[in-house]
């Protein structure tokens, strides 16, 4: 299955549906499994929307 590379706005809208399916009281790996990630995916995710952007 050829891979996709997902655009900062797409992935900033699939954590956000996480986070509403988890305050649903959903598990995280339902929750993984309805974006369309794998679990490393989400967490890398998670990683990289927490890192402050570099200022020129």
């Amino acid at each position: 299955m050829p891979r996709k590379k997902h655009k900062p706005e797409e992935i900033v809208a699939k954590l956000r549906r996480v986070d509403v399916m988890l305050s649903q009281g959903r598990p995280v790996a339902e929750a993984i499994r309805a974006i369309g990630v794998t679990a490393f995916t989400y967490y890398l995710y998670g990683r990289l929307s927490r890192r402050k952007p570099v200022l020129n």
